[in-house]
């Protein structure tokens, strides 16, 4: 019989920036600070593991300020944990975009922490571009991609390329140095795309997203994605990205630890409509709807927590059952979940306060033990 999750009632005790215990009557001192939260449902801090950036700000040109600024803004609407995303640029504006970020991703209370680099940019084949500007993109050569995650180190690193154009020299770069792989922007056949996966790759990249569209008679990797119970699969749920049947076809398919949401969002999110950019490329914002001049979607201004509520709506489905696709699932994507994404001792002390489990409101953040506040 399939495990049934469901809240319960517990006192969590912590000290600093940490999650000391989990349980009913924690014995604690005097002078500890108690919140009562009767009749509130507390939830993990979300973790988005695909973002380019937020609050007027973009992960491949930003400063410390900049950054500072992201994190509020990212813990304000319930996402604690941020691996930067990179689009493509040249090898010199990529590591100073990751030196930028490394300075700026010191763990601090009362805001999201930064916790490593996912990198999609360059390594990507043209025909699935998407957004990602044709004189940026660059052959899937081990040498470069070792030296630049060299660069991005000791923060975790997570690749996204098109791996049925890698060699052996490329994986080997990647997966030697301890940086997780996922399949992105890629024209792979269902069997390249499965063969990725044996060679290491752990995920597919914002699936139906810049993928072969699938045929009863070449699958190709839209249909990996979902096949494969092995690698996760990363999805945008705007409902703008893909279609809503589609995000409840892709549910029905995959392990329950294997779904990830994301939002794959931009520098627009959380700001006005307008003109904006993405990696150095102009993207036009109206309605929420990012696209860059050629009409393509360019990224989103989606919110992790408007896309679990999305979800749940679109899959008929709980939050118990929503909560690891925005939290665990996407931790233990790129090797953080013993550090965040879930309520557990040791962990980050990163919760969101909500009023109710369907129509639910967030009523406070806490990141890495403190009250969020804008």
């Amino acid at each position: 019989m399939a495990e049934t999750r469901r809240f319960i009632k517990a006192d969590i005790l912590t000290s600093g920036t940490k999650i000391m215990s989990v349980g009913e009557n924690i014995p604690c001192q005097e002078d500890t600070v108690k919140v009562d939260l009767s009749g509130k449902y507390v939830i993990p801090g979300l973790v988005d593991v695909h973002t380019h950036g937020r609050a007027g700000h973009d992960f491949n040109n930003v400063t410390s300020d900049d950054v500072k600024e992201m994190r509020l803004s990212y813990a304000a609407k319930g996402t604690t944990t941020v691996m930067a995303t990179l689009a493509s640029a040249t090898p010199e504006s990529l590591e100073a975009s990751a030196a930028a970020i490394g300075s700026s991703r010191v763990e601090k209370s009362g805001m999201a922490t930064i916790a490593g680099v996912h990198l999609e940019g360059r390594y990507l084949n043209p025909s699935r571009r998407g957004a990602h500007a044709t004189e940026l993109l660059a052959p899937l050569d081990g040498s470069e991609a070792g030296a630049l995650i060299d660069k991005m180190m000791p923060a975790p690193v997570h690749v996204s390329a098109a791996l049925e154009l890698a060699d052996d020299s490329f994986y080997n770069a990647v997966l030697s140095r301890g940086a997780t792989l996922g399949l992105a922007h890629s024209d792979a056949t269902y069997e390249q795309a499965m063969s990725a996966v044996d060679k290491g790759a752990v995920s597919f990249t914002h699936t139906f997203n810049a993928m072969r569209p699938i045929h009863h008679r070449e699958p190709g990797n839209a249909a990996a994605s979902m096949m494969c119970d092995r690698a996760y699969s990363e999805i945008i749920c705007d409902g703008e990205h893909v279609h809503p049947a589609m995000v409840d076809m892709l549910r029905r398919m995959k392990p329950k630890d294997k779904l990830v949401l994301i939002t794959d969002s931009m520098e627009a999110a959380g700001s006005d409509d307008g003109e904006y950019a993405i990696a150095g490329q102009k993207v036009f914002v109206k309605n929420g709807r990012a696209v860059n001049v050629d009409g393509a979607l360019a990224g989103s201004t989606l919110d992790l927590f408007c896309a679990l509520k999305n979800y749940m709506r679109f899959c008929s489905v709980t939050l118990e059952e929503a909560i690891p696709t925005a939290t665990l699932n996407p931790a233990s994507m790129v090797g953080i979940d013993n550090i965040c994404g879930s309520i557990s001792e040791g962990k980050r002390a990163d919760f969101l306060i909500l009023d109710s489990k369907e129509d639910m409101n967030l009523l406070e953040v806490w990141a890495a033990g403190e009250k969020v506040t804008e």
